[in-house]
């Protein structure tokens, strides 16, 4: 199963993909897509979207896995937050992927086995996991990775009797 994962930002938005069987998962590709704050914000939501549009034509996935929104004390950080996702969901809407959303601390105990773990130790064991023996110069690319790798484990993993997926 090919997945994309995506960690929405206005000003940097993280995509990963990785080919995954749900216990083993590579490595395909990741990116940051960078705004500028300097910029109307619709034509920053414009840049994300082609660029994620990109991604999804490209790689072809099979399903799309967003982080969800956390609770903030800045309110218009969030409502712009809120924004770049509804363009993720509509993007991966248009292209017929189905979407899961995870929330930070579920990402985290799926990947580090920590919900409060540091951004670092969160790249950490995504590059091990994927075999990967650089870091990347951004969190929110390995941040992707991770809830993409969060999907890929939880996504096939049996259901209990009774639970809904």
């Amino acid at each position: 199963m090919r997945i994309v994962g995506i960690d929405c930002g206005s000003e940097r938005t993280g995509f990963g993909v990785i080919d995954t069987d749900g216990r083993s998962h590579q490595y395909v590709t990741a990116g940051v897509i960078r705004t500028k704050a300097s910029e109307p914000f619709e034509r920053r939501l414009k840049k994300i979207a082609n660029e994620l549009r990109e991604v999804l034509v490209t790689c072809k996935p099979h399903a799309v896995a967003v982080e969800d929104v956390f609770h903030a004390v800045n309110t218009k950080s969030v409502l712009k937050l809120a924004h770049v996702r509804g363009v993720a969901l509509l993007l991966a809407a248009e292209a017929g992927v189905t979407v899961s959303e995870y929330s930070p601390l579920e990402v985290k105990i799926s990947v580090v086995g920590y919900g409060r773990a540091e951004k670092s130790q969160v790249q950490m064991m995504v590059l091990s996991l994927l075999g990967i023996g650089q870091e990347f110069a951004s969190f929110d690319a390995t941040d992707a990775l991770a809830v993409a790798i969060c999907h890929g484990t939880r996504y096939n993993m049996p259901v209990a009797v009774g639970e809904r997926r």
